[in-house]
């Protein structure tokens, strides 16, 4: 029991330190200059020469699930969000397709008014279209939103905390963002796909999944290799975003 609570304990960390790459700049008190080594011995490989580390090389790869590879992802940087005016009291559809098929979220701007309405503003600017998702974990978590495939992306700006309140169970079907620390939140999310139960309430949390479970389970049948910390967690056919659109609900 120890040495699983141990590796959850690692994963979480690492879901805190690839949001910036897990170099040795990350600022945070849940990181040690000697990143672990992580190997999830039920996660499905298949051999390979070297991972891709980098966008272009996640384009030199098939695409997952069969899927056509879709037009490259825009280099989009800004200074902050827009205001996109949403009303706290209604709720919105975002249905992302990916390569496997589609996700719908249910956004709920009450939990997090500035995170969502970053969302929103990406998603409606074309931000995440093209782009791939760097990190998987089965049974744990899918990591996108960063346009540089790296773990290092982000828009240009950062937004602030807006933690679930202490106690709060990252359950499936959740979605929050990944951050490299207080204060560092911008662009990638992560959707719970298994048990998360072991990390701190110190992700912000912007709506949880409505349909798309099953999609969820075709890409974690995406074989996976190492990344640079040993962690079988980088797929090896590219996990696309080819659109996210958003709908009021209600």
């Amino acid at each position: 029991m120890a040495i699983k609570t141990s590796l959850r304990t690692l994963i979480a960390t690492a879901l805190v330190v690839s949001a910036c790459g897990g170099g040795a700049t990350a600022t945070t008190t849940t990181t040690s200059s000697t990143p672990p080594q992580i190997t999830l011995a039920t996660t499905t490989t298949q051999p390979f020469a070297r991972p891709p580390a980098s966008y272009f090389e996640f384009r030199q790869q098939p695409a997952a699930c069969n899927a056509e590879t879709p037009p490259e992802a825009r280099d989009l940087r800004f200074d902050a969000p827009d205001d996109m005016e949403l009303d706290p009291g209604v709720k919105l559809l975002a249905t992302i397709q990916t390569s496997c098929g589609p996700i719908d979220l249910e956004l709920d701007p009450s939990l997090a008014p500035e995170t969502v309405n970053s969302f929103v503003f990406l998603a409606q600017s074309g931000y995440y279209d093209g782009t791939v998702a760097h990190r998987l974990i089965p049974g744990f978590m899918l990591q996108a939103g960063d346009p540089t495939a790296t773990g290092t992306g982000d828009p240009g700006y950062s937004l602030p905390d807006e933690f679930p309140p202490a106690g709060f169970i990252y359950e499936t079907g959740v979605v929050a963002m990944a951050n490299a620390g207080r204060g560092t939140t911008g662009s990638q999310f992560f959707i719970v796909t298994g048990d998360a139960s072991h990390l701190q309430p110190l992700f912000t949390v912007i709506g949880t999944v409505s349909t798309g479970l099953d999609t969820l389970a075709l890409i974690d049948q995406v074989p996976l290799g190492p990344n640079i910390r040993g962690e079988a967690s980088v797929p090896l056919e590219s996990i696309y975003i080819e659109s996210i659109t958003i709908t009021p609900l209600g």
